[in-house]
This record gives C-alpha cells, structure tokens and sequence, in this order.
C-alpha cells in the first residue's frame, strides 16, 4: 500500500516507516521539522518538507495515498500552559487540515496518534478506554479535541479511522536536546555532561514508560486490522509504575553517576499518576512488553552516548512568562 506517515522525521514516525517499509509498503513522508531530525526519515521515503498548517500543501502531498498515519504533533505537554497557541494549533488546526485533506483525497483509513493527556486526573488507575476524558491543560485538550475531529469526518464522510494512544516511549532517535520534553532523555544527556538531573515538584509523579519496538509492532498491527477500527486504544506497558525520582536513580545507576539531583518547584496542571492499562490492546492486538524499564533506558542511554551529548536547543518560543513559568525555560539553564 502507500501509507503517508506525518511528522515522519520524529522519533515515532521514523520508527513507523522502517516498520512499513520492511513489510513492503510505499511510504510518503511529511514534517516540517519542528520537533525531529532529517537524519531520521529513511532514504526510501518520499519525504516532503511541508507544514501541514498549509490546507493545500497538505492536499498535495496526501494524493494517490490508501492509508495516512498521522503522527505530527507539537507533543508538548508541559510547554502547552505557557505556549499555547503554538501547541495548539500544531495539534488541533494541523489535525483538522488532515482530515480535510483526506476527505479531498478519498483516503480509505486514517490512523490517529492520541496522548495520554486525554485523561487528565482520574479517580481510578489505571486509565481505560471507557473513562471519560479530562484534559488539564491546552495539549490534552487539543488532543481529545482533535480526536473528536477525526471521529466526526471520519463518520460524516465515510473513512475508516483507529485512535491509538501511545505514551511515555523511550529508544533511538528520541529529540534528546530539547529542554521540553522527554525526561528519560533529557536526564541522560544532563548526566553525561556532568549535570544533575533536574526534577520538577518532589518527583513523586509516576508514570509507565513504553520501550519504542514494544509500541511499533502493535501500531502496525492496528494499521490494517479490521478489530481496531472506530476504537480507541492505549498502546503501551501498564506494568513498571515508577516516580521520577525512581527514573533518576535508575538512569543514574546504568550510567554510574553520583545522583544529587536538583528540584524546582513543580510545573502547572501537571497530572500526578498517569498510567494506562494495556488490557484492550492484548486483546486486540496482540500488545505485550518485551523489554523491561532498564533495558529500555540501557538502549536509550547507548544511543545518546554514541551520538554524544548536546546542549540543549531552545527551539520553540515562549508565549507567556510568568512567576508560574519553569525557570529552566524562561531563564534557558537547562
């Protein structure tokens, strides 16, 4: 088939690609290079570097495709509260544009990339499908909001759709300079500069982490299975529920490193539990975790270590500065 993957030079994307590709598909890719890297997007891709805020460049490049995994997003949970015109519309307006295009282009199936922000603070862990979402900040709520989308002209206009919700991934080709995002990564590229770990609030937040080639193949599996279709589907381990502070001390451990790490006060709307059962997705597709947390960050921390360390990029803007905005932002000390 010819599978368009969006947002195709990330972490997520790229590794998609190499999984369609290796079974025989024709793959067109797109970003506009916000959050990945070139060097991401294999060479048999047709890459097209395009941002999908343009409706017409998005017709374009979404022509002669069956399938459309949609998969770009400003993912940024955290730097949502303090730009959010910028998460926003890169999730929701880009999300809309796709599923415009896709209409327009007679696309048969369109595959959708969620987030675990969906559901917010709930009274019970872990999070199921069937709890009614609760977003808390304008990153989740772009998300549940444009899955919404996704469902209405999905339904209005005939396509076929899954929504997948994937969180917390860890492995090669993870952004691991940006200072807003992806806190596996960004302890690990702080330790192997000589820096301690910088941790929001008392660290006691808990969250799953999802190693990427345990996610990979159930997302590939949901692509073409009929079952997945019009579903909703956490995709991802509901086992290993670790504090940050945990992670810290097990990232410091794989890379023998004197842990002291430093706390600043905690960042707005941030949900304190977070973890999602995997219960539909062994059912439905086959789900179950492979690699353990600690081979995960082994793997993880390798990668980054072969790449070497970077300083970190402060490559988005911040909209609003306030008192309540992370001092590791406003003031770039990350």
């Amino acid at each position: 088939m010819r599978i368009a993957i969006t947002g195709v030079a990330g972490f997520l994307g790229s590794h998609l690609a190499d999984k369609y590709l290796a079974a025989g598909h024709e793959i067109v890719g797109i970003d506009n290079l916000i959050g990945g890297y070139r060097s991401n997007v294999p060479k048999e891709v047709d890459f097209r570097e395009i941002d999908l805020l343009n409706l017409e460049d998005t017709r374009t490049a979404l022509s002669n495709v069956e399938i459309v995994v949609h998969a770009a997003c400003t993912a940024y949970e955290g730097l949502s509260v303090f730009s959010p015109s910028l998460v926003v519309a890169n999730t929701m307006q880009a999300t809309t544009n796709v599923m415009s295009a896709s209409v327009f282009n007679k696309i048969r199936k369109v595959i959708f990339m969620s987030s675990m922000a969906r559901y917010g603070t709930q009274e019970k862990l872990p999070f199921t499908e069937e709890m009614r979402p609760e977003p808390q900040d304008p990153y989740g709520i772009a998300k549940f909001g444009s899955e919404m989308i996704v469902r209405n002209m999905a339904e209005v206009h005939g396509l076929k759709y899954v929504i997948l919700v994937p969180h917390n991934i860890i492995g090669s080709r993870q952004k691991y300079d940006d200072p807003y995002r992806n806190v596996a990564s960004i302890m690990i590229n702080r330790m192997l500069q000589g820096k301690q770990p910088i941790i929001y609030g008392n660290g006691e937040q808990r969250r799953c982490f999802s190693f990427i080639n345990d996610v990979i193949d159930p997302l590939s599996i949901a692509t073409f299975s009929t079952k997945a279709e019009s579903r909703t589907i956490n995709i991802g381990p509901d086992e290993e529920f670790v504090t940050i502070n945990a992670l810290a001390e097990e990232i410091a451990s794989i890379l023998d490193f004197k842990l002291d790490p430093i706390y600043m006060p905690g960042r707005p709307q941030e949900v304190v539990d977070a973890n999602c059962s995997a219960d539909l997705a062994r059912e439905l597709l086959g789900y179950r975790t492979k690699v353990n947390l600690r081979d995960g960050l082994v793997e993880l921390a390798e990668w980054i270590i072969a790449s070497g360390a970077k300083p970190f990029d402060y490559h988005l803007p911040l909209e609003i500065v306030t008192d309540a905005t992370p001092k590791t932002w406003s003031e770039k000390i990350m």
